[in-house]
């Protein structure tokens, strides 16, 4: 006889892979609770990571945009805004935002619950809400998203009101005039521009030897040169032996034997994921060194009836991957298993000013697996579209097959690149020759736009053949 539980299933989390998790269950007929620990829904992106860092780029690159207009340069002063002036506009986009995915949970009758969790055994939760009541739910399955958080080293004193991580940087109230970033992932290479783009003095820490190795050469070497021309100072291959707080700043030491004092330090090396409550051990999982859990192709834990997506899996820690990886989860539980999967390529949109955006292999790739590729190049100078609106900064590149024209990696760098690289995605993704430069030729794109990049790439690198 099959046992009774209160719901078919239980989310833990309700960031982008909570939530895809929910609604993929609940379209599909089943009875489910979602469980979130904070006040609001929407998880780390909506309140402390992607969307409030999208919108504050998103205010600065304006008022960078206005202070640059020629229009505007005789008859006006400079705009100047404070990092916390700014942070108003963030708090308007957060709350537009939780209230329209409050609704969602609302209109298909989805049970919230709010409260810290933690397994009992492998089908029981057990639930402290914030009046330190204590309630038991019991589920058939599970859906472990409860993300991840700023990764913060033993040695440096977060409780020092000037050292943030990239979480508590959106609580800054006072004015730095220099800031320390240490770590120049995406994270930190994002807040590089955001502080700079207010006239910020930034030193940028990098404990590898150039910035986002995983990009494309050209493309971390232009936002390496886009950064130097601004004023960042990055300083590559360094990591700090301790770190000293003061009254009215911090004092870093590397182990190199530098050291740098600035008004505040922002620490955004890494992450790790918010299992170390969740009492894994009870349901006879256990997470690694950096708090993740393994999952199958189907975001299956070692327990059948337990899954886990988003940031908590690690790799590609993707707000739109931990949608698609959310529904994916869902249509396993009910059906069994998963026909749809993850596409092979997921573009990668990096929000630094100006934008980098790529899918597919690097030119570094392609050579190491001596692939005959070429290269098709524009810059955004040449496109009539971008001379009118002032975006000359940024270029396109696609990198396809010489023999099959077939298309391997497209990498853009300039404003709006995470919107344009979804053009050449989509060819990319056809089948059964459908993925061909040849495709941007010969079709006729609406003039000016942003998009005509993809017929002059295509020209500039067919005109290379031989």
């Amino acid at each position: 006889m099959k046992k009774s539980f209160d719901y078919d299933a239980i989310v833990i989390g309700s960031g982008p892979g909570g939530e895809g998790a929910a609604m993929g269950l609940v379209k599909q007929g089943a009875h489910i609770a979602v469980v979130e620990r904070y006040h609001n829904i929407g998880g780390g992106c909506t309140h402390w990571g992607t969307i409030p860092s999208k919108a504050l780029r998103h205010a600065v690159s304006r008022i960078i945009e206005f202070n640059l207009n020629p229009l505007y340069s005789d008859h006006t002063r400079l705009l100047r805004s404070s990092f916390s002036d700014i942070l108003k506009h963030t708090e308007n986009v957060i709350q537009q935002q939780t209230n329209m995915r409050q609704g969602f949970y609302e209109r298909n009758h989805c049970a919230l619950f709010q409260g810290d969790a933690r397994f009992i055994d492998a089908h029981t939760l057990e639930l402290t809400t914030h009046d330190g009541s204590v309630e038991l739910l019991t589920a058939e399955k599970f859906v472990i998203a409860c993300g991840s958080r700023p990764y913060h080293p033993d040695n440096i004193d977060f409780t020092h009101p000037r050292v943030y991580d990239s979480d508590s940087i959106l609580g800054l109230k006072h004015e730095p005039n220099h800031v320390i970033i240490y770590g120049a992932g995406v994270i930190g290479c994002e807040y590089a521009s955001i502080f700079r783009g207010l006239g910020v003095k930034v030193d940028l820490i990098n404990t590898r030897d150039r910035l986002l190795a995983f990009l494309d050469q050209e493309m971390s070497d232009s936002l390496s040169y886009h950064f130097w021309n601004n004023g960042v100072v990055i300083r590559h291959n360094e990591e700090f032996e301790k770190v000293e707080g003061t009254d009215d700043g911090v004092i870093m030491h590397l182990k190199s034997g530098k050291k740098m004092k600035a008004d505040c330090l922002l620490f955004a090396n890494g992450r790790t994921g918010n299992t170390d409550t969740l009492s894994l051990e009870n349901a006879g999982l256990e997470a690694d060194s950096r708090g993740l859990i393994k999952v199958n192709n189907m975001y299956q834990t070692q327990q059948p009836h337990i899954f886990a997506v988003g940031d908590v899996i690690g790799y590609p820690s993707l707000a739109s991957a931990a949608y698609d990886q959310g529904r994916i989860a869902a249509q396993a539980i009910i059906k069994g298993a998963a026909t749809a999967h993850l596409v092979e390529d997921i573009p990668t949109g990096i929000y630094t000013i100006p934008e980098i955006s790529s899918i597919g292999k690097t030119e570094q790739q392609l050579t190491a697996m001596k692939v005959p590729y070429e290269v098709g190049r524009a810059q955004f100078k040449h496109l009539a579209r971008a001379q009118i609106v002032g975006m000359n900064v940024g270029s396109l590149k696609i990198l396809f097959h010489r023999e099959t024209k077939e298309i391997l990696g497209i990498h853009c760098f300039g404003e709006r690149a995470a919107e344009i690289i979804h053009i050449g995605q989509a060819i990319m993704e056809q089948k059964n020759g459908g993925n061909t430069i040849e495709y941007f030729v010969n079709t006729t794109f609406n003039y000016p736009t942003m998009a005509e990049a993809y017929r002059v790439a295509a020209l500039n690198g067919l005109n290379r053949l031989f």
